[in-house]
């Protein structure tokens, strides 16, 4: 069967939300009667994630997968491997209840124009480190492709699977920020871009990347998607499948 959509939700210690981030992603696509498909990934979560999962498992809608941890970027490129082949549209989101579904449906019917439509986070309240995070993740995608997706990892993200096949077949499953990547060769591929205002509030359960961590993090990052764009094979405007 092929779905319309597939969600793709990557977890990782969200024992305080993931219950009502899930009801609350659900109950909208039903809602909105879309023929989706929910791929909620727990990346080895030490805390009671794995446990409040368990009542989605009767959900024929939800599929979820508890796996070794590896990480955000890999869990998410293992998410998009499953979802392309299963699904026509593909939509990414944290688990995290920092952006919430009211504003799905924005995208969802902006869609048949477009081969990808992102939400800009509103009302992001940031500290130096990650606007220097954030500053140097858009320009380094600028200085590779030039001016396209205007917050290139946000996670909240509508993909047509033709499209982002050909992308995600070009990264490394070790990548840190793959979305990052994704931004910025659709950019380069001058993919049809929508991009809309989603509201955004700050976590309330977990816990973000220590400063330090995120400094080294994201020189991964930024190290990452040089090369790997620098290698990325294109055909005609396209991204060209291996």
């Amino acid at each position: 069967m092929l779905y319309d959509l597939a969600v793709i939700l990557p977890v990782y210690n969200e024992e305080g939300c993931i219950t009502d981030v899930i009801h609350s992603w659900h109950r909208m696509l039903k809602e909105n009667t879309i023929n989706f498909k929910m791929i909620i990934l727990n990346d080895g979560s030490k805390d009671a994630t794995a446990k409040a999962l368990e009542q989605f498992s009767s959900f024929p809608e939800i599929q979820i997968i508890n796996k070794k941890n590896s990480g955000h970027g890999p869990t998410i490129l293992t998410g998009y491997w499953q979802a392309v082949r299963e699904a026509i549209w593909v939509f990414q989101c944290d688990s995290d209840n920092e952006m919430k579904p009211d504003s799905f449906v924005k995208l969802w019917q902006q869609r048949e124009n477009y081969d990808a439509l992102f939400g800009i986070r509103t009302g992001r309240v940031q500290n130096w480190l990650r606007k220097i995070i954030s500053a140097v993740s858009r320009m380094t995608v600028y200085a590779f492709c030039g001016k396209g997706v205007s917050d290139v990892n946000v996670p909240y993200r509508l993909i047509r699977s033709s499209v982002l096949e050909g992308i995600i077949n070009q990264i490394p499953e070790d990548t840190f920020a793959p979305n990052v990547i994704i931004s910025a060769a659709l950019t380069k591929m001058k993919a049809r871009l929508w991009e809309c205002p989603v509201d955004y509030q700050p976590r309330q359960t977990g816990k973000s990347l220590a400063s330090i961590k995120a400094f080294k993090a994201a020189f991964k990052a930024f190290r990452q998607t040089g090369e790997c764009l620098s290698r990325m094979k294109y055909n005609q405007g396209e991204i060209r499948g291996v």
